[in-house]
């Protein structure tokens, strides 16, 4: 069964930013490190950062500009740019949002994406998928 099995993996280090404007308007942006990305196995890892995939040498951090947030039903749709191997699209998505003790504020979403959108063809006889799945679990402080 070819690209049916399931890998996971993190990126360990990442940054980011937002602003929340006085009308609601959402702005930032989060990077991820693509040399961080670990998936538990070393060989996995060294391929996907290599220029099959990420490009990690080339193109050092995977971004996400935030473009724009709205509700959406007891949700919200974040829209937004991704760029990962040097090369940009749109990317839309829908999250749950909840408010944390302290204030902070937590998204969760799962997100498709096609790794081809971003060049990202290689499948050797067909072992992978181009679709891939994105997890986010963030959270929001107040500075």
């Amino acid at each position: 069964m070819w690209g049916l099995a399931k890998v996971n993996g993190i990126f360990g280090r990442a940054s980011g930013h937002g602003t929340v404007s006085a009308t609601g308007e959402v702005t930032g942006s989060v990077s991820l490190d693509a040399r961080s990305l670990d998936t538990k196995n070393k060989k996995r890892d060294e391929h996907l950062r290599s220029a099959d995939f990420f490009d990690a040498d080339n193109h050092p951090s995977i971004t996400f500009r935030v473009e724009g947030v709205r509700p959406s039903g007891e949700s919200i749709h974040v829209g937004g740019k991704l760029t990962a191997g040097g090369r940009t699209r749109p990317l839309g998505f829908d999250g749950k949002v909840s408010v944390l003790d302290g204030g902070e504020v937590a998204v969760a979403a799962e997100v498709v994406v096609n790794r081809t959108d971003f060049g990202m063809t290689w499948n050797q006889i067909g072992m992978t998928s181009m679709n891939n799945t994105i997890t986010i679990d963030a959270v929001f402080t107040r500075k």
